[in-house]
């Protein structure tokens, strides 16, 4: 199979990084290793390439009202400079997609998808296009570099004329870094440790990665992985579509309920609404184990009786606190935080309790 070369992989190659075929492209998934990446992240600064995303623009005058049909949150409260995380849910309510829908100006929106999904989301909403819209896939031209940390403000603030800390979260600009214009600055990411990520046209990924690698020298900055992109978030709680919510899981099931609003309409809106009046048969819950062990997804679950109650979707050893954390669905009738579970690992039910997320 020919694999998509991102803009920056001769840097990704030269620079050591392991290179993993991943959604149709070659992507690093560490460079030294995912802890000390992890680490950076958290504590200092570093940069994603995560330009396997897949971008759309939506335009034209009946655009809110597609939008509104076909996503899941309140459309119309979003203002030019607005993002806003939302989901792509099916007549069942189950979630074909995540994604986040930014307001680029009056009728003419940009949707961020996962690079997983990509054909996928594009034929879903080409299906229901029956508005004066006009779908473009853009992602072949973008690069989406994240520059993810506490000290990411200080370091793109040294290479803009605008202060970037005043960017709210889930807000933008649209403005130039160094000498690199029209770029999408979108206070957004998915590692909760701050930060930016940075929408630049493909002929100007290069000049802006190598910028920012140089001045990033001051800050310890280094290049991340797709392997900490993952650990972080999941000290976050966040889900990764493919693993904890898919077209058979609903919002609901996900504890994603406040991205799906009760006073609009929407595909899949009757089904979710259900589950949220009548309590879902399962949830998504974060959990800690008390005993040692690394949780993997299709790990089963039992409570205390050794009922089985759930499936693990996410695990891994948190590298900020060295506990091993997880999420999984269990029945909706055993969540209990009081009480223990018991995660089978290699045919031996190791211990934890539910925890509450964030991790950290």
């Amino acid at each position: 199979m020919n694999y998509k070369k991102l803009q920056n992989e001769k840097y990704h190659i030269s620079a050591g990084a392991k290179m993993v075929p991943f959604a149709g492209y070659n992507m690093p998934i560490w460079y030294t290793s995912i802890a000390d990446e992890h680490n950076c992240v958290r504590n200092n600064v570093g940069i994603f390439d995560v330009s396997h995303m897949g971008e759309f623009i939506v335009s034209g005058i009946e655009s809110i009202k597609f939008l509104q049909k076909v996503t899941s949150n309140n459309i119309e409260k979003l203002k030019v400079g607005n993002a806003q995380y939302s989901s792509l849910t099916n007549e069942n309510g189950g979630i074909i997609d995540d994604l986040i829908v930014y307001c680029l100006d009056i009728n003419k929106y940009m949707l961020v998808v996962n690079a997983s999904n990509m054909k996928k989301d594009l034929d879903w909403l080409e299906k229901h296009n029956s508005y004066k819209v006009k779908i473009e896939n853009i992602s072949s031209n973008i690069s989406l570099l994240a520059v993810q940390g506490p000290k990411a403000s200080s370091l793109l603030n040294t290479m803009s004329n605008t202060d970037l800390s005043t960017i709210k979260f889930y807000n933008f600009i649209v403005d130039k870094i160094s000498n690199v214009k029209n770029i999408i600055i979108s206070a957004t990411g998915y590692t909760g440790a701050g930060g930016f990520e940075l929408y630049v046209s493909n002929k100007d990924a290069t000049k802006l990665w190598n910028k920012i690698i140089q001045i990033g020298k001051k800050y310890d900055l280094q290049p991340i992985g797709l392997g900490a992109r993952d650990t972080l978030r999941l000290e976050m709680g966040y889900c990764l579509h493919g693993s904890d919510i898919n077209d058979q899981i609903n919002p609901i099931e996900a504890g994603l309920d406040w991205i799906c609003k009760k006073n609009v309409d929407y595909i899949g809106k009757n089904a979710i609404d259900s589950d949220r009046e009548n309590n879902p048969s399962k949830k998504l819950i974060g959990f800690t184990l008390t005993e040692k062990g690394i949780p993997r997804s299709g790990y089963k679950i039992f409570n205390s009786k050794g009922n089985e109650i759930g499936t693990v979707t996410s695990g891994s050893i948190s590298p900020s606190t060295g506990k091993a954390i997880g999420l999984g669905f269990i029945k909706f009738s055993e969540i209990d935080y009081k009480k223990s579970i018991f995660i089978e690992i290699r045919n031996k039910k190791i211990e934890g309790k539910l925890s509450k997320t964030p991790f950290i």
